[in-house]
């Protein structure tokens, strides 16, 4: 069982619905890779998670989609550094930040209308662009 994650000050996930595996990491190291597991996988039971609303979860699965296993956990795993603390905080930290952005709803957009100004500006710069192109024709009754 894992250690609970703080989020905020007012926010701490139970360490019971963390789940951590360990894994050898990918890529080059010596012979130091293969005798050590340092890649870390972070399962959150977000289905089973009852500190979070139903709406930060609902954001949590539409940030995440494909890091998302049948069971309905998240999985976030880190292999960067050599060493499995370091792996541990980093993939620890990202769920927090992943979960403080979910937090705060967006800001719905309210549609707004062009000033009467604006429209007009609009207009008149269309048709300066249209005479100048207008402009642009062949001059009929040259000299040539």
């Amino acid at each position: 069982m894992a250690e609970d994650l703080i989020i905020i000050e007012r926010l701490t996930l139970p360490g019971a619905s963390l789940r951590v595996q360990l894994a050898r990491s990918g890529g080059p190291g010596g012979q130091h890779v293969n005798t050590t597991d340092t890649k870390v996988q972070l399962f959150f039971d977000l289905e089973g998670c009852t500190v979070l609303s139903e709406a930060v979860r609902a954001r949590v699965r539409a940030a995440r989609p494909g890091d998302l296993t049948k069971e309905g956990e998240l999985l976030l795993s880190s292999g960067r550094s050599r060493s499995q603390h370091a792996n541990l905080e980093e993939v620890r930290e990202r769920l927090a930040e992943l979960i403080r952005r979910c937090l705060t709803p967006p800001k719905v957009r309210r549609p707004t209308r062009p000033s009467r100004s604006s429209q007009r500006r609009r207009v008149e710069g269309k048709k300066q662009r249209g005479q100048l192109k207008q402009g642009r024709g062949r001059v009929k009754g040259g000299d040539a």
